[in-house]
């Protein structure tokens, strides 16, 4: 039987699976489409644990201000930064530039 944390972790890839190539969402923007508005540090939690599975773009989960704060979980601090740099999204000192375009809202991208 899964834990109530398992089957969160589950609902979250499911989301984060579906973030279009080249586009990013944070944390909170996750949570608040599951649900739990204040749950950005369990959706974190959950891509931190994501680590081992290969089909989970945790690179393109961010916080609420584009910035890369989950980088320290990659295999090396400047992976999340190169896979976003290969679909093309900009970053300046670990912020995404024009995070206001790339940002897809789960809320309102998935009816």
């Amino acid at each position: 039987m899964k834990s109530k944390s398992e089957n969160y972790f589950d609902q979250v890839y499911q989301v984060v699976r579906l973030i279009p190539y080249g586009r990013v969402t944070s944390y909170g923007a996750i949570a608040n489409y599951l649900g739990l508005k204040s749950g950005a540090r369990m959706v974190g939690y959950a891509m931190n644990a994501s680590h081992s599975q290969n089909d989970i773009p945790a690179h393109r989960v961010v916080n609420r201000n584009g910035v890369l704060t989950g980088k320290h979980h990659f295999q090396n601090p400047h992976q999340m930064q190169d896979l976003l740099e290969k679909e093309g999204i900009l970053l300046e000192s670990d912020k995404i530039l024009d995070f206001d375009k790339i940002f897809w809202d789960p809320s309102k991208c998935l009816l």
